[in-house]
C-alpha cells in the first residue's frame, strides 16, 4: 500500500464527507510521511454529541471489515471507531473537546513542526525507530532524548517556539 492508496481509501470511504459536521482532521504517520506497514488512517473529530457521531459512523461503516465502535469510560468519553476500507485500517476518534485541544492533534502539530524544521536527520531517526516497532510519540521522544512519558513530553513541546524546537534539534545532534 502506498500513500496514494491511502488518499484513495479516504476518498472511496467518503469518511471526510460523512464526518464533515465534526471538523474531521487526518493526523498521524501517514500525513507526516512516517508510515510503516500496518499504519492506520487516524482521523480526529470534534463531537459535541458523541451519540450523533456514533450514529453516523454506525450507519455508514458497520458493514466494513473489522468494524468496532466503542466509548471510553473516562474523561470526556470519546467515541472511537475502527474498521478497514480498501485494505486500509481506519481509526476515527470523536471527542467533545475541539480538535485543536485534543492530544492527538497537539501531538500531530508538534511532530509536523519538528519535521518542518528538520534537515532530514530527525525524520531518519524517527523512521528507523518506527521500523523497529516503536509507536510515533515514543519514537519522537527517543530521538529527541525526552525521558519519562513520551506522550506528555511531546505535549510539553507544543508550547515551544520554532527557535526553541530548532535549538532542541541541534542539542540532540539532529539539526
Amino acid at each position: 500500500m502506498t500513500i496514494g492508496h491511502y488518499a484513495s481509501a479516504v476518498t472511496n470511504s467518503a469518511v471526510m464527507e460523512w464526518l464533515e459536521p465534526f471538523d474531521p482532521r487526518i493526523v498521524g504517520t501517514l500525513p507526516l510521511g512516517l508510515a510503516v506497514p500496518g499504519s492506520d488512517i487516524d482521523i480526529v473529530c470534534h463531537t459535541p454529541d458523541p451519540d450523533a457521531f456514533a450514529d453516523i459512523v454506525w450507519n455508514h461503516y458497520q458493514s466494513a471489515d473489522d468494524f468496532v465502535l466503542y466509548r471510553w469510560t473516562a474523561g470526556t468519553r470519546p467515541a472511537i471507531a475502527r474498521f478497514v476500507w480498501d485494505g486500509w485500517p481506519f481509526e476515527l476518534f470523536g471527542d467533545q473537546l475541539p480538535v485543536r485541544q485534543q492530544r492527538g492533534w497537539i501531538h500531530f502539530e508538534v511532530e509536523r513542526r519538528l519535521l518542518a524544521l528538520d534537515d532530514g536527520r530527525l525524520r531518519r531517526a524517527v523512521g528507523e525507530l518506527r521500523a523497529d516497532g516503536l509507536k510515533t510519540e515514543p519514537a519522537f521522544a527517543a530521538a529527541l532524548g525526552i525521558h519519562g512519558d513520551p506522550y506528555l513530553g511531546l505535549l510539553a513541546l507544543a508550547a515551544e517556539t520554532d527557535a526553541e524546537l530548532r535549538a532542541r534539534l541541534v542539542a540532540c545532534g539532529l539539526g
